[in-house]
Formats: C-alpha cells, structure tokens, sequence
C-alpha cells in the first residue's frame, strides 16, 4: 500500500480560489505538506493551554517519508488519531503545527515557498527543513512519563 500523497490532476492553485468546505478529497487530502509534525506527540499545559512538540512519534509514522504507513486504516491502530475537516479545523487548531497548509489556508495566509503544491515535488517539505524526518523516536520505545524529555522546537 502506498502512503503517498497524491497531488496530480489537481486544478492549478486551487487553494487560493476554493473555500476550505468546497474541497473536494483528493483536493483535502493534497493540502497536506508531508512534514509530519502532526504525527508527533504533544504535550499540553493544563493550566496555559501551551502545546508543545516532541520527537516521539505515533506507531504509524513513517520516519524516512514522513507520511501515515497505514493512513486509510489508521483509527484502527490510534484511535485517537485526529480527522481534520473544514469543519473541525477551529477546534484542533491549537494542535496543528505553524506551518501546516490547512491552518495557514483557514487563517487567510498563503502556502509556503516550500510545499509541495508550490513546487511540485514531494521532497520540498524535507530539503527546506521543516519536516520532522529522521529525527522521531517510536511511541513504544519511550514512556509516556518521559515524553517531556523529547520536547522539540517545531521545525520552521
């Protein structure tokens, strides 16, 4: 099964003239950059509300693309895994990281330089460094009692 993320046939620039809740799937599903930051474990505050980013990743990260190994299936494995749609975005918004294309779009702001639907290449999102490849640790080989000791900057 690929986890790619297919971006061809897609209308040029799309983002910029469709609303988030007239994408259609493949449309979504494009928006994602591959950086898989969101595939990472956070951390909350309880009192602040402050997320924060570790480098202890989901059991499904694929550590070299960045990208879900079993993205159709995965809320059989993580069931806690979020589904964004244009209609939960406000509320998982404190959760995505900056430079993710589904919080820049919901806020108005346009795509980075970097993303793939601006280059057309897949790997863009890793050369600019902004992805978390090659430097996660699998969930099930650190305690959840010590994720606070994998805390990371988000790459940006």
């Amino acid at each position: 099964m690929s986890n790619e993320i297919t971006r061809a046939g897609l209308a040029d620039r799309f983002w910029e003239t469709k609303p988030m809740d007239k994408l259609n799937k493949p449309e979504w599903e494009a928006l994602c950059d591959g950086c898989g930051k969101c595939c990472v474990n956070k951390l909350e505050d309880e009192d602040t509300g402050v997320v924060v980013m570790t480098r202890v990743a989901c059991r499904l990260l694929d550590d070299e693309s960045c990208l879900c190994s079993n993205y159709p299936n995965r809320h059989q494995f993580v069931p806690e895994c979020i589904v964004l749609t244009p209609k939960t975005i406000q509320e998982t918004m404190y959760w995505l990281p900056q430079t993710c294309a589904y919080r820049l779009i919901y806020e108005g702001r346009p795509l980075y330089d970097w993303h793939p639907l601006i280059t057309g290449d897949p790997e863009s999102v890793h050369r600019a460094g902004v992805s978390v490849k090659g430097m996660t640790v699998p969930e099930f080989e650190v305690d959840e009692d010590d994720w606070e000791d994998h805390v990371i900057e988000e790459p940006t």
